[in-house]
């Protein structure tokens, strides 16, 4: 699956990973940010917390952490990560998933 030109066109995220690994599209309101992540390779995010995120896998699968109870998750399944509860996972390459974060200024958008 690809996203489409108009999504794609929308800013990347300066997130904490490099691009070849995961890519970032985002939009965002003065109440949350809203990310398509295209993940290129495998990746394993680290065991974090911050405010309330919300999610659904759009393509591949994601084994996600959520306070301590691991579950996978895959096209059309959603997740839902309350404010302060740590969470971490393992994302298989090819994976694309929309995440809403509670924090609009989650992620500064890259100029």
């Amino acid at each position: 699956m690809q996203l489409p030109d108009f999504l794609m066109a929308l800013p990347a995220l300066d997130v904490p990973f490099p691009e070849d690994v995961v890519e970032s599209r985002a939009m965002r309101t003065e109440d949350a940010l809203l990310v398509f992540f295209i993940f290129h390779k495998d990746f394993e995010l680290p065991l974090h917390a911050h405010k309330a995120q919300w999610g659904t896998v759009l393509q591949g699968r994601i084994d996600l952490t959520i306070a301590g109870d691991t579950q996978a998750y895959g096209p059309g399944q959603v997740y839902n990560i309350p404010s302060g509860v740590e969470h971490g996972g393992k994302i298989t390459a090819g994976t694309i998933v929309i995440d809403v974060f509670e924090e609009s200024d989650r992620y500064p958008l890259k100029t």
